[in-house]
């Protein structure tokens, strides 16, 4: 996408050209985490004393905690970051959990012109996230969204998308939305956004997050609104097969959403494994954040 086959890689941004171009435009990075304090202390210490303290490239560090039951929220106030329970915020709206309602509640909670995001559960954690992300974003003014991808070593091998990019997420947008199959990664937790085109679209609550945001941004704003970046190597927690398949349920129910497939078990599906008990997914949606009462008094400090 963006009509080049050359992506920008991460170091082709120096941060202190990047601070230079950034002048006004307030950055905030926003870190969705459940039970992540074996990696959420360095990720954002790394952010914290490098980007924000160091080159004064981010303005914000939010960690978004979607109920952990571990020390996840302590550790990330210890190192930097501002921590936002998701169940607390926005009781109005009724409950959610998931990675898309931590996203969602994001743009409440945070403040920046632009947000971006990474996940939380990386082990090999680096300012080449933030600034790659970044980077396209504060010099092609055209550019409203960025997609990370990178190359993901596993047992001694190398490989770009995980099992269930290739397995379901590929072939879903090969068939119903084409004008996506350029991405490398499109299932990336690693990207980032003007403010200004995420707070006007819906947010899935669950795992079909990424593929939702994707189909309703380039159909909204084109998809030479969208770059991708090259962000090096990326090593996290692999996630076994019986996690992944909920994941992979939550992706089919928003694939068939976007694409108008009446369906009944689009809006609730429960997945049968002979070895595992069933498991219920319900799709749930968050309307546009510019939609809510009181975010226009709130988005900017």
């Amino acid at each position: 996408m963006s009509g080049t086959t050359r992506y920008p890689y991460y170091h082709d941004y120096d941060p202190a050209a990047l601070v230079a171009a950034k002048g006004s435009t307030t950055v905030s990075v926003c870190l969705p985490a459940k039970d992540e304090a074996a990696t959420i202390g360095t990720i954002v210490r790394v952010i914290h004393d490098e980007l924000r303290v160091r080159h004064g490239l981010v303005d914000e560090i939010i960690v978004m905690d979607d109920g952990s039951t571990d020390d996840t929220a302590a550790i990330a106030r210890a190192a930097g970051a501002t921590v936002a329970s998701t169940a607390r915020l926005l009781p109005e709206c009724g409950p959610g959990t998931g990675k898309g309602e931590a996203l969602w509640k994001s743009l409440w909670a945070s403040h920046g012109d632009i947000v971006v995001w990474c996940d939380a559960d990386i082990v090999d954690f680096g300012p080449r996230f933030v600034i790659g992300l970044v980077g396209p974003l504060l010099t092609y003014p055209a550019v409203g969204f960025v997609k990370g991808f990178y190359e993901r070593p596993i047992d001694g091998a190398i490989s770009t998308g995980g099992r269930t990019t290739e397995l379901v997420a590929r072939p879903v947008i090969s068939m119903l939305f084409p004008w996506l199959a350029g991405l490398i990664q499109p299932l990336a937790g690693e990207y980032a956004g003007r403010r200004e085109l995420l707070e006007r679209v819906p947010f899935v609550q669950g795992y079909g997050v990424d593929l939702g945001l994707l189909v309703d941004l380039t159909l909204r704003f084109g998809t030479e609104a969208v770059m991708q970046v090259d962000l090096g190597t990326r090593i996290h927690r692999n996630r076994t097969l019986d996690e992944l398949s909920p994941q992979a349920l939550a992706i089919l129910q928003t694939a068939f959403h976007r694409a108008g497939i009446d369906v009944p078990t689009a809006e609730r599906a429960t997945l049968v494994r002979p070895t595992l008990p069933a498991c219920d997914l319900v799709h749930v949606e968050r309307p546009p954040m510019a939609t809510v009462p009181g975010y226009r008094g709130r988005c900017r400090p």
